[in-house]
This record gives structure tokens, C-alpha cells and sequence, in this order.
């Protein structure tokens, strides 16, 4: 008996012993969980609050985006309630070339070694609604304008134009003759050589332009016309009766000889454009020469361009009736080019152009000039471009006959 009592003592002891600690990590783990629910009550009072924020913030979203939109249809309202004007445009563009040019005279000592800016010009247009535009071209020549200086400021163009039906349209103002290659298109990046070519200087002559009106269309999808009355040309006895010296550039001009030009453009292929153009004018002094008369200019021209091959050629003459101009040979005066080139890459081009003129080709004597150019083109950009040629001329007995290098740089915007 004692033995069991002592084993039943001994068996309470140990019980007693190891009962308490078991007790101690109960309440350890009761606070570590206590204490995880603490931090989750935490965590889930923070997203309440992020989303409270948000839900403000979406609500304040669609109050801004509701204004926004009230705002957008009280200024749509206002657009379409103003009148076809206030939805117009005006543009500006222009073009400028400035040219070097070595130059010897084959008949003697002279040379010309000059550097000129040639042409800076603004153009000014002004879209009054789909059918009614104006159109303006401001040009200053030789940098410098005024007394004594070698400049000019000329206002080439200055028109409004109508589309009264579709394809069709009539512009009256100030505008530039439908005749020729590049009366109409000549910024520099538009064609090769640093000069213009001899022949539409000379004889067409350009640039050219009139007051009056024109009608311009097309039928027949490939064709395209032109019609206009105009202001015409004052030559006289004094530059023997010379084209270009005719030109009144509309500054106080006589009107008391009018003319008219008519042109008629074929574009049946790509790249294509096939064109003829007739002028008449019944007096060419403005009826201050009684030996002098009517006048009549015929042009004729072709203009390809074939992937990289280029062709331009032109053939313009003028008949000038009355004794006056025949006296010296001028009622006929004629010129002709023709300009092969290529194009073999977006920057580079090369040309080769031959021309002849004579503006006293009724004469027997010899008074024909001709000249070869050989150049590059090089385009920095497509309206940024850097040219260089060489000119070899054939002069009549008795005049300059220029030879030399030509080198300049134009752009159009």
C-alpha cells in the first residue's frame, strides 16, 4: 500500500508540473492571434478609406466630365452660329533663289562675277469659303528697291477666283498669262538650272502677268483650258519693238490695246502634259505707233516625266504686223529648247537643255542666239534646292557672247 501511494503521489506531482506550462502557451497563441486581428482591422480600415477616396474622387470625375461636355456644346453652338467667314484660312507661302554667277565675255576682257538674291517672294492666300478664294504674290527682285538701286518690288499676283460650277471657275485681278512651261510654276525647286531657261525669258516672256478675268476648267478628264482678257503689252521702235521690253507690269499701264489668250492642256497619261496657247492683241504700242500693229503669239510645248526621265520641250514664236517691226526684223520672234534630264534618286538629278531664240528673226542678217547648259540639281529637302551648271553661248556678230558657271540655292514653303 505504501509503495502505491507513493506511486500515486509521484504520478500528481509530475501532472502538477507540466500543467502550467501547457496553460502559458495557450494565452501566448490567444495574443499572437489577438494581435493578427488587430493588424487585419487595421488593414481593412485603410481599403475603407482608399475606397471611400476613390468613390469621391469618381464622383468628382463625372461632375468635371458633365462640365466639360456642357462646355463643348455651348461651343459648338457658338461655331455653328457664326457665318461661313469666320470659318475661312489663311495661308502663307513664297519662294527665294540666290544666285553666283562667273561669267566671261568670249568676244572680249568683260566678265561678270556677281552674287545676286535674285527673288524673295511671299504668296498670300486667303480661302473666303469652298468656292471663293483670293490669291497674291509679292515679289522683291535684286534685294534692293529705290533710286538708283538694281531691285524692284512687284506685285505679281493679285486676284480673287470663283468656282461657279464644278471644274470650273473664273478668276478676275491681277494674274500670270497661261502660256508656256514656267510663267505659271517657277520656284526653284521645280526646275533644273540656276537661271531661267533663255527662250521663255526672251520670247514669252516670263515671268508675265495682266489685269483682267480668266476662265479656267476641264472635260473630258483629261483635258483642262484657259480663256482670259487682259491688259496687253507696250513695245516700241526704241528697243526694236523687243517682247520683253513690252511688258507694263500693270503700273499704270495703257488699256487702250487689249488682248486675249487661250490655252488648251492635254494630261491623258501619267506624267503627261501636252499644251498649245494663242494670243492676240491688236496693237502692240498701245496705238503709239502708227508703223506698228497687231501681234499674235503661238506656243507649243511638251513636259514628261517617266520615273526618273524628264523631258521639257518648247516652241514659242510671235508675229508682229506694220512696217516698223518688219524695218528691223522684229515681226518675227522665235525660240525653241529642248531639256532632257534625270532624276536617279530623291536628291540628285542631272540636265542637259539646248536653246535658240531670235527676236529680229525676220532679218537676213544673223541675230540668233543659242546656248547649251549642262548641270546638277541637288535637293536637300523636296523644296530646299542647291544647283550648279555651266553655259555655253553662241553669239551673233558684233554681241556679248557669255560663257561660265552659274551656282545657287532656292526653297519654296
Amino acid at each position: 500500500m505504501r509503495i502505491i501511494l507513493v506511486v500515486v503521489l509521484l504520478a500528481i506531482s509530475v501532472s502538477g508540473f507540466t500543467a502550467e506550462p501547457q496553460s502559458e502557451d495557450m494565452r501566448s497563441l490567444i495574443q499572437a492571434q489577438q494581435d493578427q486581428i488587430r493588424l487585419l482591422q487595421q488593414q481593412l480600415d485603410a481599403t475603407n478609406a482608399s475606397l471611400q477616396a476613390l468613390r469621391q474622387q469618381v464622383e468628382a470625375n463625372a461632375l468635371a466630365s458633365e462640365a466639360a461636355n456642357e462646355k463643348a456644346e455651348i461651343l459648338a453652338d457658338n461655331i455653328e452660329s457664326q457665318p461661313a467667314v469666320a470659318q475661312s484660312a489663311t495661308s502663307l507661302g513664297g519662294y527665294g533663289e540666290l544666285h553666283f554667277n562667273m561669267l566671261e565675255d568670249q568676244t572680249s576682257d568683260a566678265e561678270k562675277n556677281e552674287v545676286d538674291f535674285h527673288r524673295f517672294v511671299l504668296f498670300l492666300d486667303h480661302e473666303f469659303n469652298d468656292r471663293l478664294r483670293f490669291v497674291s504674290e509679292l515679289e522683291v527682285e535684286h534685294a534692293l528697291s529705290g533710286d538708283g538701286q538694281p531691285g524692284e518690288v512687284e506685285l505679281e499676283q493679285a486676284y480673287v477666283e470663283y468656282d461657279w460650277a464644278d471644274k470650273h471657275s473664273l478668276k478676275a485681278g491681277l494674274f500670270l498669262v497661261p502660256v508656256g512651261i514656267i510663267n505659271e510654276t517657277h520656284e526653284p525647286p521645280t526646275f533644273y538650272g540656276v537661271e531661267r531657261n533663255p527662250v521663255e525669258n526672251r520670247i514669252i516672256p516670263t515671268t508675265w502677268w495682266e489685269a483682267g478675268i480668266a476662265f479656267t476648267g476641264g472635260f473630258a478628264d483629261a483635258w483642262r483650258y484657259d480663256f482670259a482678257l487682259h491688259s496687253g503689252l507696250d513695245t516700241s521702235a526704241d528697243s526694236n519693238y523687243s517682247i520683253r521690253s513690252g511688258r507694263q507690269k500693270v503700273a499704270k499701264a495703257g488699256f487702250d490695246s487689249q488682248a486675249s489668250t487661250a490655252r488648251l492642256r492635254w494630261l491623258g497619261l501619267p506624267g503627261l502634259e501636252l499644251s498649245a496657247s494663242v494670243q492676240y492683241q491688236d496693237d502692240i504700242t498701245q496705238e503709239s505707233d502708227p508703223l506698228a500693229g497687231s501681234a499674235m503669239l503661238y506656243t507649243g510645248h511638251l513636259s514628261w516625266q517617266y520615273h526618273g526621265f524628264g523631258l521639257r520641250a518648247l516652241y514659242a514664236r510671235w508675229d508682229l504686223d506694220g512696217e516698223g517691226p518688219a524695218a528691223v526684223g522684229a515681226d518675227r520672234q522665235e525660240g525653241w529648247y529642248v531639256e532632257p534630264s534625270w532624276r536617279f534618286n530623291e536628291q540628285w538629278g542631272v540636265f542637259a537643255r539646248y536653246n535658240r531664240w531670235d527676236n529680229q528673226a525676220g532679218n537676213e542678217p544673223d541675230t540668233e542666239y543659242a546656248q547649251t547648259d549642262l548641270g546638277v540639281n541637288f535637293w536637300l529637302h523636296p523644296n530646299v534646292v542647291f544647283k550648279l551648271d555651266y553655259q555655253d553661248q553662241d553669239s551673233p556678230d558684233g554681241k556679248s557672247e557669255w560663257d561660265g558657271w552659274n551656282l545657287g540655292v532656292g526653297y519654296m514653303f
